[in-house]
Parts: structure tokens; sequence; C-alpha cells
């Protein structure tokens, strides 16, 4: 499985009298507008997804639906309640690895620390890796045999200035 991990573009700032329920925060047009140059970069990477899968939050699922638009991917985005900003990462690799058929490139789009937490589980076992995932930052990661525990290999994870330029 090919498992690529979006973390949202840029959001509206937490206002509480603006936005009481954080998962109605919306992405602002900066945010589209990078996250626009990022899809770009994935045309030009000639990437498609057999599954887009996206965190129930307002700023998870525009991000997923402007790039299910953009790449003009034919399968619809689907709301994943574990992937939501509070969930665990290792309770979305069990609900992922009970999928059949097993997808062979999925498109995750959700939030930071759960994606950088996801990638240290796959990766490491566990979760004791730092990584720097920007907004609108791209990983893929080769997975064998999907389970909570070192399954996978980074191949890469690039931020979105990087992919702007590649989309050019």
């Amino acid at each position: 499985m090919n498992l690529y991990l979006l973390r949202h573009a840029i959001a509206a700032d937490r206002d509480a009298s603006t936005f009481p329920n954080d998962r109605e925060r919306p992405l602002t047009p900066e945010g589209r507008a990078r996250l626009l140059k990022v899809v770009r970069a994935m045309k030009a990477m000639k990437l498609r997804f057999s599954l887009t899968l996206t965190s129930p939050y307002l700023r998870a699922r525009q991000t997923a639906e402007i790039v299910a638009k953009e790449l003009t991917l034919t399968r619809r985005v689907r709301d994943c309640d574990e992937l939501a900003a509070d969930a665990r990462p290792a309770d979305f690799v069990r609900w992922l690895a009970k999928r059949r058929p097993q997808p062979r490139d999925v498109l995750v789009v959700g939030h930071e620390p759960f994606l950088s937490e996801l990638v240290s589980l796959l990766l490491a076992g566990a979760t004791p890796l730092s990584l720097d995932f920007k907004k609108a930052g791209l990983c893929k990661l080769t997975v064998e045999r999907l389970e909570p525990a070192r399954c996978a290999t980074l191949e890469w994870l690039l931020p979105p200035k990087l992919m702007a330029l590649m989309g050019r």
C-alpha cells in the first residue's frame, strides 16, 4: 500500500467568538491558494488515489475536496472519524487494515500532531519521532502489511514550499 499523508491547508485562526466549535474552522483564501500550488505538484508527480480519507473537521474536508476536484478523482472523499484531531493513530491503522479489498494508493488528510504520530508509529513502532509536518505538506509511506507497529518505509516528506516549486 502507498499511504500519502496530507496535512490540511492554512485555516482560520482559532477564535472562540468566530468559531466556537474548532471543527468548523474553514480554510483561508491564502490556504486555498497555497494548496492549489501543492496540487499542481501532485499533478506533475502523476499522483492518483484509489481512496481519499479525511478528518471530519471542515478544514481537512475542504483540503481533501480541493485535491479531489483538481486531480479529477472519480471516487468520493470519505469522512473518517478515526482521523479527527483528537483520534489515536493506532485506532486509525486498525480501521484501515480491516478495509477489503485493501486499497493500493490512499490519501489521508488530517491534522498535527496526529499525522506525525501516525508516521512515527508506522516507521518506529512508537511515537518518539519529531517531524516538521507543515500545513499542506505531503508525506509518502510504503507499507507491506499495515499494522500499528513498525511496518512502513518513508519515501519522502515534502514541505509545501518545495512542492510549489515542483508544480511550476
